[in-house]
């Protein structure tokens, strides 16, 4: 699937096909009304009796019985009554549908919003099996999973259109969703709550793999990456650990433990950064290094202004991190 779709209409998981089916039965319903509608104005236009303003108004009508008039005026408040049963139904239905997916076995993910960005937690098993990782939900294929909704700040909703409905995360609540990727691919999902000026940038993906390549990238993540053997990228750790990058991110097996910002342990091995603004690409992250401001006005990220040496270093650091 192509990584940057966003359509409702492709499901790939039983959440969505349940909720494209009561689309289209809205859609369609919803039309014939419209096409009746028309149908009647049309007909009232042409059947409506000509006049010029110099002639007196016809009264004559005005107290004579209209049967006719009313067992039209009767059979459409029938019909609007019956679709708007029709559509009640439906609507009570697909709720039933979109509860009744098993959660055997599940995955248990536990995603937290903040402006402008998700922290995503793996919960299942024992404490010392639990990790994070940043705007990216990985899931294996055919297995249902169970998502824990927080907001660290403001109302988000969280929203991946091939997969799920949309689900509000309100401050002090917690909200659960759950799904089920059918397909392997790349599903985008997005922040569907108006949340501050880089809303619109506040994407993340749901990657679904066959379950022996989940379980791989689940050891891989797990692991704590190993001290880099290149000068250069040494000294990217070093600078890493020692200006403010330490203050607010955390890489597993150094003494960076902040908990303000992504979690790094495992950056070299995302596709996107900025939560879905750039390409993971040296040259991107080098630019986000030194200026988020320029690619996410308003994000908490300061500039770092350093030497184009320190730069490619840190850069270096950072791809070691897989």
């Amino acid at each position: 699937m192509n990584p940057g779709l966003h359509d409702m209409l492709q499901a790939m998981g039983p959440q969505a096909g349940n909720i494209v089916d009561l689309w289209r039965v809205f859609l369609f319903l919803c039309t014939l009304v419209f096409a009746a509608i028309l149908v009647a104005l049309i007909l009232a236009l042409r059947r409506a009796p000509r006049s010029h303003t110099q002639e007196a108004p016809d009264l004559s009508m005005v107290n004579q019985p209209e049967p006719r008039l009313r067992r039209s005026v009767t059979a459409a408040v029938t019909a609007s009554v019956l679709g708007l049963l029709v559509l009640l139904a439906a609507s009570v239905f697909t709720d039933r549908a979109l509860a009744r997916l098993s959660l055997k076995d599940a995955v248990n993910i536990e995603v937290t919003a903040h402006q402008w960005w998700w922290t995503v937690r793996y919960i299942d098993g024992p404490v010392s099996e639990t990790f994070e990782t940043a705007n990216e939900i990985h899931v294996p294929v055919g297995r249902p999973v169970i998502v824990k909704l927080n907001s660290d700040d403001v109302i988000h909703s969280f929203w991946v259109p091939s997969l799920a409905g949309k689900r509000d995360l309100i401050p002090g609540r917690t909200a659960t969703l759950n799904f089920q990727a059918d397909r392997p691919g790349i599903y985008r999902g997005q922040c569907a709550e108006f949340c501050g000026f880089q809303h619109t940038f506040m994407a993340f993906e749901v990657q679904a793999h066959p379950q022996a390549e989940y379980d791989a990238w689940r050891q891989q993540q797990l692991k704590i990456p190993a001290p880099p053997a290149d000068a250069q990228a040494r000294h990217g750790m070093m600078l890493f650990q020692s200006v403010q990058c330490a203050l607010c991110h955390t890489v597993q097996g150094t003494i960076a433990q902040g908990k303000r910002a992504p979690d790094l342990t495992h950056l070299g091995s995302r596709r996107m950064i900025g939560s879905g603004v750039l390409a993971n690409t040296p040259a991107n992250l080098a630019s986000w290094i030194a200026d988020p401001q320029k690619h996410k006005p308003g994000t908490n990220m300061p500039a770092n202004p350093m030497s184009g040496e320190d730069l490619a270093a840190l850069v270096a650091y950072m791809g070691t991190l897989q």
